[in-house]
């Protein structure tokens, strides 16, 4: 449910020792403390709901309620907001031509950014606008020129990013890997001098345009600790490959070959909760559940978390993409790539485009690959209540359900902070924060 919210509606009050008095007071003698209580105190202020930033809370039965000792079990929280997808890439633009970005480079990221959060992809949407503020208002990004092919054959390209937004890199890459395989069967395409360019997904998708299967890979700064080490000393390296079925069905698989992206830790840590076991290690490289250990001094994890239960294979498939992105482009790679969010050189990332078209091959391919897609999705689940998926079926569901909702649902926590980022460069709308949700 969405609930609209304007300055006559809402009542916050800090949760002080005077309001403790009042409550306490309240309890042995009714009267105008009850009343006060019972009326005009919609919103309670908490130490969580303060670290939110003014977080508010609603009663659920529309702000009454029999008893004060049933008070908490009375309130929903509300952590989320609805936004328009029109609203969020605006805003990214805007925030980006404010600090001189081209205003075709700007739309390009934005687009990726908003795609990336529509999907359930927060960790790679809005949550890193600030970063492609900072390296553009910081000119360790380029703003001006665009991509250019340094050598190329028929099936294949070499592609000068230019320190480019990654964004603007890809869609040049991908477009170029597509247009080769429309013509010959297939294009590889790798580039240097990239930078971050959001979900490989992004990219891989846009050969399903042309009914073609599309890959794309990137390394990424060292935030992975390989098995048995404690250095990161590769990227989360993620791995996209879409390929086409019937009547606009497809396999998407858009991952990171470590066990989470990083963008997912920094969110838990923004909220101040705990990471699943699994996702990273401490500065020792034994698993922690502590975000801020594996945030600082720690790493990331491989797929497959620790040697025991696989993490190796992980290890091995971010070896893979580094060989395709860093070392084949001529890229930096490994520890040599620069570390996460230190803006005192270039990026110089490498990255992989490829496209194949399946009418060079065996005919017939949509079909199989639907049927395919089916086998997996109508067996029966284990948990009759959780189906089994496919590689891009829960992306699918969460577009659908921001449809459904009107919007997507960021937390407050990242509205704000984005905001305030907007505002330290002078920019004006702000994101809207008048529909709030419950978590």
């Amino acid at each position: 449910m969405v609930n609209s919210v304007d300055n006559n509606e809402i009542l916050r009050y800090e949760n002080n020792f005077f309001q403790v008095c009042l409550m306490q007071a309240s309890i042995h003698t009714p009267g105008i403390y009850y009343a006060y209580f019972f009326y005009f105190m919609p919103f309670v202020k908490t130490k969580a709901s303060r670290d939110t930033d003014r977080i508010p809370y609603r009663f659920k039965n529309n702000g009454r309620f029999q008893t004060l000792f049933g008070l908490k079990s009375k309130l929903t929280r509300l952590t989320q907001c609805l936004i328009s997808q029109v609203e969020v890439q605006s805003f990214i633009e805007r925030c980006m031509t404010a600090v001189g970005t081209k205003p075709h480079h700007a739309r390009s990221l934005a687009e990726v950014l908003v795609e990336g959060d529509h999907r359930g992809h927060y960790s790679h949407g809005l949550n890193r606008m600030d970063m492609y503020v900072k390296d553009i208002k910081t000119g360790i990004c380029a703003k001006d020129g665009e991509p250019e092919v340094e050598k190329e054959s028929a099936a294949t390209a070499f592609v000068n990013g230019k320190n480019l937004l990654g964004p603007v890199v890809g869609n040049f890459c991908m477009n170029l890997a597509i247009k080769k395989a429309k013509d010959i069967g297939i294009g590889w395409v790798v580039a240097h001098g990239s930078n971050h360019y959001g979900i490989a997904g992004y990219y891989a998708m846009q050969a399903l345009k042309e009914n073609m299967i599309g890959m794309s890979f990137t390394n990424t700064s060292p935030l992975v600790v390989p098995t048995r080490g404690k250095e990161c000393t590769l990227g989360t390296n993620p791995i996209s490959v879409a390929a086409p079925a019937n009547d606009g069905d497809s396999f998407v698989l858009d991952m990171a070959t470590s066990a989470v992206a990083l963008g997912k830790v920094e969110l838990y840590d923004r909220r101040g909760d705990d990471i699943p076991e699994g996702w990273g290690c401490d500065a020792q490289g034994k698993l922690s559940t502590d975000p801020k250990r594996v945030l600082n001094g720690g790493g990331l994890v491989p797929i497959g978390g620790s040697e025991a239960t696989g993490g190796y294979k992980g290890y091995g498939l971010g070896m893979m993409v580094e060989v395709f992105c860093g070392i084949l482009a001529g890229a930096q790679y490994s520890k040599h790539v620069r570390t996460w969010k230190v803006t005192d050189r270039v990026a110089n990332l490498g990255q992989c485009f490829v496209a194949i078209n399946p009418e060079n091959f065996a005919p017939g391919f949509s079909d199989r690959m639907s049927d395919l897609l089916s086998i997996q999705r109508e067996m029966d689940p284990a948990d009759p209540n959780v189906p089994v998926l496919a590689a891009g079926d829960p992306e699918r569901m969460n577009m659908e359900k921001c449809e459904k909702m009107g919007g997507i649902p960021y937390h407050l926590k990242v509205v704000n902070y984005m905001n305030e980022c907007a505002k330290n460069i002078g920019v004006s709308p702000l994101l809207p924060c008048d529909k709030l949700i419950s978590n």
